[in-house]
């Protein structure tokens, strides 16, 4: 399965949890809830991913984590906030860089119609 088959089934359960739950809870429950949407689908998924970050070729535990890694292949970082802005690309793209990930998926849940709160990021490997 590729990068974008991945995404299409991510996106497909985020608006199912979205449509049950609706905007305005705390991102640890839209995380779980699609944690487990994912699982039922039979994805490959890890949450609170650990990533070390590689500073002098020596592997450091500075607490970053991966909301949800899917198949190994696709960073889904979540959120619930007001909107998004720079901050939480960056930090989506830092992951992807820090795993080699070719691809990320960006996502707000405080929004009325989830396709406003998905950002699609591309790392050029």
């Amino acid at each position: 399965m590729n990068e974008n088959d991945i995404a299409s089934k991510v996106i497909g359960a985020a608006i199912d949890v979205h449509k049950a739950l609706g905007p305005g809870l705390l991102e640890k429950a839209y995380q779980e809830c699609l944690y487990y949407k994912l699982m039922q689908a039979g994805l490959q998924v890890e949450k609170e991913k650990p990533m070390p970050l590689t500073f002098e070729d020596v592997k450091l535990e500075c607490g970053y984590r991966i909301d949800i890694l899917v198949e190994n292949k696709v960073v889904i970082e979540l959120k619930s906030v007001e909107s998004l802005n720079e901050v939480h690309l960056a930090q989506t793209l830092t992951y992807m860089k820090l795993g080699s990930y070719k691809l990320g998926l960006l996502i707000n849940f405080n929004v009325a119609l989830l396709k406003q709160g998905i950002k699609r990021v591309v790392n050029n490997l």
